[in-house]
């Protein structure tokens, strides 16, 4: 095996250190010592090439005897484990580079990913970052994006985090568009690329990709490829609740619809306009459009909201995937032109750290953050209409949340004082002064459809849509059922919660 480099001793003020020559970067110099005499240390004599384990690097880098059984060779492929002396745990090898005769720094970082906080008297990587792909398809860009070692000068932005790039670390880059970088460390996150190198594979635009999911049959008249009839274009101006959006489940609340002459399926305009096949930002693979009712058993949660679905999903046909997106998170594109916030919003990446939802005061998952004033929203509450209508009043009703719901009274159908419930958001008509909980209005499962099963714990409900003109009692908590029923055979609860409360 080629080695990669060469460390070199030398003395830098009086100290033993060893300063890395990588044969890729930099060419192998005639070392000389930075004392005032400038007598020649080393002429071309190398020390062995060597790797350090990272627990240890800086004690011994900094020692001024190094103890050189706690090095080893540096080949081309190191991997293998090391033990080291004080230590009964085997540690990763790690390559150790520093490059200018500047004091080392004990608290290094990696020049690839900026791993910790780095100097310019050494270039230090992880090995892991050394084995980086050059070329990489990530979900939030179109084009695919190469690594580069640096960046021109000038002011950069990533564009997935959204934070500044320093131009000494490397980033990935796109070709195609000259002012799009990302993070090396945010170009490989598990959500925006599946780590695949492309250097060498063709890149072939894939022609499933923004296929519309209908064909026009006349002005006002298409045939949508999950549905068997033709639907026409109406515009809707009567609400109704029980009427609703076959994808996304949600009641027509305004806006235009198809509808189905025959057998009565909706779908509002923009879910009609999904497209068959997307690559969304939360995930790296193209996800496919496809219906929830083939299946008996309806027990999908959104991997963006956590919510129970019925309607229309993209899911993802990779092997090693189990990730699917109802439609409402499917339509997020960035920016986010969010009506509850005055600047726009940007998808955050995944992390251990869980914020606080601004408004529904619940950690988030999945959240989307404003890079100006630092406002955070998770996917639940993003998704939520903004404007919506209630059968007994007239007028739309708006998102509220906060110092905002403070001197609102009650809730309009469970008369509960807003005040004493643990609820954050509520919905608002600024002409009536009605005021009506999130959950009143849609109940548990607003995206369950009637009819559909679920299964749980080896227990099958089947959700049924009450009647106007019935309200039947939960055998549970005995409430009066408000919204959808959850029939356990022939017992009747109000909620999944209720129905599952002795399984």
């Amino acid at each position: 095996m080629d080695v990669n480099g060469e460390f070199h001793r030398i003395e830098k003020d009086g100290k033993l250190c060893f300063e890395y020559h990588h044969s890729k970067y930099h060419p192998i110099p005639q070392i000389q010592s930075l004392s005032s005499s400038n007598e020649t240390i080393i002429n071309n004599h190398t020390s062995q090439s060597l790797f350090v384990c990272p627990v240890t690097r800086c004690r011994v880098a900094l020692n001024e005897s190094p103890d050189r059984s706690t090095f080893s060779p540096i080949f081309s492929s190191p991997e293998y484990l090391f033990s080291t002396i004080d230590h009964d745990l085997y540690h990763s090898l790690l390559p150790l580079f520093w490059c200018n005769n500047k004091d080392f720094e004990i608290d290094g970082g990696c020049d690839i990913c900026k791993g910790l906080n780095s100097g310019t008297d050494y270039y230090l990587s992880h090995k892991d970052c050394m084995y980086f792909p050059r070329i990489i398809q990530i979900s939030r860009h179109r084009h695919r994006i190469s690594y580069k070692s640096s960046l021109p000068s000038g002011e950069w932005l990533c564009g997935v985090c959204r934070q500044n790039i320093e131009i000494d670390y490397g980033a990935y880059s796109c070709d195609k568009c000259c002012n799009y970088v990302v993070h090396s460390i945010c170009a490989l996150g598990k959500d925006v690329c599946d780590g695949e190198d492309l250097e060498g594979v063709p890149e072939e635009d894939d022609i499933t990709l923004g296929v519309e999911s209908f064909d026009v049959i006349s002005e006002g008249v298409i045939l949508h490829f999950l549905h068997d009839h033709h639907l026409y274009l109406q515009a809707s101006t009567l609400y109704d609740e029980n009427k609703f959006c076959q994808a996304c489940v949600l009641p027509i609340f305004e806006g235009n619809i198809y509808s189905c002459i025959e057998c009565g399926f909706i779908l509002h305009e923009t879910c009609a306009q999904s497209r068959r096949k997307l690559q969304h930002a939360l995930h790296p693979h193209p996800l496919t459009l496809r219906p929830l009712n083939q299946y008996e058993y309806v027990g999908f949660e959104c991997d963006a909201c956590d919510r129970f679905c019925g309607g229309f999903i993209y899911g993802c046909h990779s092997k090693e995937c189990d990730f699917d997106l109802d439609i409402r998170c499917a339509s997020i594109s960035e920016p986010v032109d969010y009506q509850g916030h005055e600047h726009p919003l940007y998808l955050a990446l995944n992390s251990e750290e869980q914020p606080i939802c601004h408004v529904c005061k619940i950690k988030c998952g999945k959240q989307l953050n404003c890079i100006i004033c630092n406002f955070i929203i998770c996917i639940k509450c993003t998704t939520l209409p903004y404007k919506v209508r209630y059968k007994h009043d007239k007028h739309f009703l708006r998102v509220l949340w906060e110092e905002e719901i403070c001197d609102k009274s009650w809730c309009e159908v469970c008369e509960h004082d807003l005040r004493n419930t643990n609820t954050n958001v509520i919905y608002w008509c600024d002409e009536c002064c009605i005021t009506v909980h999130v959950e009143c209005l849609f109940g548990d499962h607003p995206y369950l459809k009637h009819g559909q099963f679920l299964k749980e714990n080896g227990i099958k409900l089947q959700i049924l849509w009450k009647s106007n003109t019935s309200r039947p009692s939960c055998n549970y908590c005995k409430n009066r059922c408000q919204h959808k029923i959850f029939m356990r055979g022939d017992i009747v609860a109000c909620s999944r919660r209720c129905a599952l409360s002795d399984s």
